[in-house]
């Protein structure tokens, strides 16, 4: 409920009547708070009040309250409108009023614009002929008129021009001085000096005939400085055009350092935004500086600095009297002036404008300077602050995600400017995101990108800016050229550096990820290091741990270094240094030094992926070959695998070691991403191939596996203390997952975890534990299950967050609940989602989702694993062995909710799929679902069969799951002791080929 007042009286609903229109207004002036009986008669009714009149007024009270959606209270002494009291205007515009008294320039000039157009007529139209309401309305209009002054006295001083609206109010209310000396100071500061003596005779003469007075002391004052030339404006600063997004903290923060330093320089790169934050800087300070602030535009001058500095502050020559030099005559008009002077646009004027900086700061003891320039001017006491561009949202954000970045803000504030209705929603978002990423959160380009948007959906302009300089064109027309599009904003960079320093930069663009000070002098040449930093002083460069390009930059340099000639040649010197170093942190990969050498190459992999793809098909192959296990161990096992089936498809003359380490780390990571059994076996067949001699470790484990796989006596490495132990463990690894040689997995297990903890490899150690933890927990040994599984988990996590990790993490949650720790297992599922989440891939999610399903369903909580396994489902990707593991426990669930056709065909399908792949724990989980299924139907004999089944593919039983658990003591008890042994040695001899036949009378399958 909102009550109008200052106009016509507006509220929701219908008031009839003058009297009930008066109550409300008397009600209203007061919101909030307890009106007095005899104060409300006198509001209605006037000197002429009815024989009853507080009777009469709790009538037009019940009325009121009738006509209006607001509660009015009664009190012994009177009435109260329950409202807060910013629902009436009169109430808002008086606080707002009354907040910025004692603020500064622009906050006062805002808050008084939004209290003023709270106007919409004169105050309290509808009852102001009343005597009772006539000082309420005197005192409002009194209020509104000194608000006017205050805000075009605060706009005048932050260099706006109100003349106009001056000159309405002037001739509405020719006796209020202040109004009149604000005509003629705005009237003077645009060069109108005969119009404001002509303002100041008029008002005298209004004055002397309306009150017979001659004019204030102060406005007297000020026409005689008008006569003398004395009265000057005290800056030049323009209104803004648009809003000011993103910015606000470090407007502070210049604004403190302008305070605390002569000096100050805001760096950064062309379209950065250095003019307007020093120009919202420059507003700020305008109210603490005497004489004023003045903005000096260098960008169109060549020469003549400080000449331009006299012009500026109309200091020209007719008018002064004095030195002829313009630096004397400006050090001398500026000598004892309290002052603030911005230098826009140093750069390409650095030497004068470092030479006037020192002049004038050394004779203008009072003056600071407040200059931009994308390289500082190197003076001593300069003071710093960098420029950055905005802030960016993250790869496919929120709404309100996005919203938090500033570079977001700014798009959507300029993208709704010229194109009505642009919002930002689930549809748009990742779009609007990947435009402020792709042009590094740079608010000219952002802005520019906002212009596109007039005729562009988000989605078009995401997808078309890898031709970023072509396509962001048209900027302001009143822009300087250089600023009306991006390439023009980076050529002129360009043109300021030197031949050296051009050739660093188009150089360095061949770093996709950045450059080391040792990559930089490999690919750019030597001593390049005083060059790199003037790159970083000209803002070119970005420095941290490692001299990095915006991708804006990047992008311009790639072409500069197309142009020059010498592309290959850079691009062969970029690949041969990132083959040495991943052939180099290859061997330290299997050991000790396995973290510190995992962080290097992780901060690495942009440039190598580039090297990679730039490069032939010999040099592409070795890079596939040095940095697999980095991939494997990294968990980047898709992108890896990408790239190594694009090196592989590579035309050109490779050697067959080189391609045969390639085709083990395809199989490796197509393993890991279980994306295509056939397409492994293909590839680990094409290693299998080459026999020659190779110092490769992933292929000197080709041959056992192999021996392994195809049965025959393996011939374990000797010479290799990591090749043996990851020899162990493979071997382990298959016999597990064949169901096959189950006396001999705990002995290559136990040489795994030793040779791998004796060389300090991770990796090598969590795996073996965490198979060995598997071992111990189908023997029933939950103890020691939990011990392994919570070392591995420990191990696990040095190496940062991975796949394996999160799938130790469920684990060890299931063992925790079984051995009866319950908030254990709770709070491992939610780390494990942390990980998950810090992941960011579809597959891990799902995985998580559908262990703590698991788990729920374990604890009869079958609403929450309902949920878990629908969320699964709408997260996971095109994972075979994600699906097949949610349609097991679909299944299970389906089971128990009695509805046995949907469990039979999820069952049906997870064992199908199962059966083709390549691990028989999966399959022998699978068959655990139709055992379940089977004794749902009532078939306890055909479960007790697929038990056994299911016990037979896995090679040993599993003592510790509990379904199997469960599923066996009900089978036992429908079957009593002797038959279900007897119906369970029907399935004893199982293998993954006869199990469809066993599964047949459960799943209804046909048998052909």
């Amino acid at each position: 409920m909102r009550i109008g007042l200052l106009g016509p009286l507006q509220v929701d609903g219908t008031v009839a009547g003058s009297r009930l229109r008066a109550l409300l207004v008397v009600l209203a002036l007061e919101p909030g708070r307890v009106v007095s009986i005899s104060r409300l008669i006198d509001g209605v009714w006037g000197d002429d009040p009815p024989a009853r009149a507080p009777n009469a007024l709790q009538v037009l009270i019940s009325r009121l309250r009738k006509s209006l959606d607001v509660p009015i209270e009664s009190h012994p002494a009177g009435y109260r409108l329950v409202i807060d009291p910013d629902d009436v205007d009169v109430s808002r515009f008086e606080r707002l009023v009354a907040s910025v008294r004692t603020a500064d320039d622009p906050t006062k000039a805002q808050v008084l614009r939004e209290a003023l157009g709270l106007w919409r007529g004169p105050a309290l139209q509808d009852v102001a002929d009343q005597d009772f309401f006539q000082p309420h309305a005197a005192r409002l209009t009194e209020l509104r008129l000194t608000a006017l002054e205050d805000r075009t006295e605060a706009d005048l001083r932050l260099g706006q021009d109100p003349t106009t609206e001056l000159t309405a109010l002037v001739t509405d209310h020719p006796l209020r001085e202040r109004l009149v000396g604000a005509l003629m100071r705005a009237l003077c500061a645009t060069g109108r000096t005969n119009e404001a003596l002509t303002v100041y005779e008029t008002a005298r003469q209004a004055l002397a005939d309306e009150l017979g007075a001659d004019p204030s002391a102060e406005l007297s004052a000020l026409h005689t400085s008008i006569l003398r030339g004395t009265e000057r404006p005290r800056t030049n600063l323009r209104a803004s055009l648009t809003s000011f997004v993103g910015r606000d903290e470090e407007v502070a923060e210049v604004v403190r350092l302008v305070g605390e330093y002569r000096l100050t320089t805001l760096t950064g790169l062309g379209g950065a935004g250095k003019t307007r934050l020093s120009i919202e800087a420059a507003r700020k300070l305008l109210d603490g500086t005497t004489d004023g602030v003045w903005f000096v535009e260098l960008a169109p001058i060549s020469k003549d600095v400080a000449q331009t500095v006299l012009s500026t502050l109309g200091l020209r020559d007719h008018a002064f009297q004095g030195p002829s030099e313009p630096i004397d005559r400006l050090t001398a008009a500026l000598s004892t002036r309290d002052t603030v002077l911005v230098l826009d646009n140093c750069e390409h004027v650095i030497d004068a404008a470092a030479a006037l900086a020192v002049r004038l700061l050394g004779d203008c003891p009072r003056l600071r300077i407040l200059a931009t320039s994308r390289e500082p001017l190197g003076i001593t006491g300069e003071a710093l602050w960098p420029v950055e561009p905005l802030t960016l949202p993250r790869e496919n954000p929120t709404v309100s995600e996005a919203f938090s970045s500033s570079a977001v803000r700014l798009l959507y504030e300029r993208a709704k400017a010229v194109r009505p209705g642009f919002t930002i929603d689930e549809q748009t978002v990742a779009d609007v995101a990947g435009i402020c990423r792709a042009v590094d959160g740079i608010p000219l380009a952002i802005e520019l990108s906002a212009a596109r948007l007039r005729t562009m959906t988000p989605r078009q302009l995401a997808s078309r800016l890898g031709d970023r300089f072509r396509l962001l064109t048209g900027g302001s027309r009143m822009a300087l050229p250089r600023h009306q599009t991006l390439r023009a904003v980076v050529d002129w960079s360009w043109d300021l550096l030197s031949d050296k320093e051009k050739t660093v930069l188009r150089r360095l663009a061949v770093f996709a990820g950045g450059a080391t000070l040792d990559a930089a002098e490999h690919v750019c040449g030597e001593d390049v290091f005083d060059l790199l930093t003037a790159l970083a002083d000209k803002s070119l460069l970005v420095i941290g741990e490692r001299y990095r390009l915006l991708d804006t930059i990047r992008a311009y340099g790639l072409e500069r270094l197309e142009e020059s000639g010498e592309a290959d040649r850079i691009r062969t010197a970029h690949a041969e240094y990132f083959l040495t170093l991943a052939t180099t942190a290859d061997s330290h990969l299997r050991g000790a030094e396995q973290l510190a050498w995992l962080d290097q190459l992780t901060a690495e992999q942009d440039n190598i992926e580039a090297a990679l793809r730039n490069s032939a098909a010999q040099t592409a192959l070795r890079l596939v070959g040095a940095t697999g296990w980095y991939w494997w161990l990294s968990g980047r096992h898709a992108k890896g695998l990408e790239l190594t089936k694009a090196a592989l498809n590579l035309p050109g003359a490779a050697d067959e070691e080189a391609r045969a380490v390639a085709y083990t780390v395809g199989a490796l990571l197509l393993l890991a991403t279980q994306d295509n059994w056939p397409d492994t076996t293909t590839f680990f067949q094409a290693a299998q191939q080459f026999s020659g001699p190779t110092k490769s470790p992933l292929l000197r484990l080709v041959k056992p596996l192999s021996q392994v796989l195809a049965g025959e006596r393996e011939e374990l490495p000797e010479d290799d203390g990591w090749v043996r132990a990851a020899a162990h463990l493979l071997r382990a690894a298959a016999f597990l997952s064949r169901g096959d040689r189950q006396d001999e997995i705990e002995s290559d297990l136990e040489h795994a975890v030793t040779g791998f903890r004796e060389i300090g490899d991770r990796w090598g150690y969590m795996v073996s534990l965490t198979n060995m933890a598997d071992l111990r927990a189908r023997k029933g040994d939950v103890a020691g299950a939990l011990a392994h599984f919570e070392q591995a988990v420990a191990v696990g996590a040095e190496l940062g967050t991975s796949e394996d990790l999160v799938q130790n993490r469920l684990r060890l949650a299931q063992l925790r609940l079984l051995s009866g720790d319950e908030p254990g297992c709770a709070a491992t599922i939610v780390e494990a989602e942390q990980d998950a989440a810090r992941i960011g891939l579809p597959s891990v999610m799902a995985m998580v989702e559908h262990g703590a399903a698991e788990i729920a369903r374990w604890t009869g909580d079958l609403t929450t694993a309902r949920a878990r396994l629908t969320k699964a489902e709408s997260i996971v990707d095109q994972n075979w062995t994600i699906a097949c593991a949610l349609a097991t426990q679909w299944g299970f669930l389906d089971g128990v909710t009695g509805d046995l056709e949907s469990a039979r065909a999820r069952h049906n399908y997870a064992l199908t799929m199962t059966l083709g792949g390549p691990n028989s724990v999966w399959v022998a989980h699978v068959v655990v679902g139709v055992a379940d299924l089977a004794l749902r139907q009532g078939k306890p004999d055909e479960a007790a069969r697929l038990l056994a089944a299911s016990d037979a593919v896995r090679g040993t039983p599993d003592l510790t799951h509990p379904d199997v658990a469960r599923i066996r003591e009900e089978v036992r008890a429908a079957l009593g002791e002797e038959k279900f042994a007897e119906a369970a040695r029907a399935g004893d001899n199982a293998t993954v080929h006869t199990l469809m036949e066993i599964a047949g009378p459960t799943l209804a399958i046909p048998v052909v």
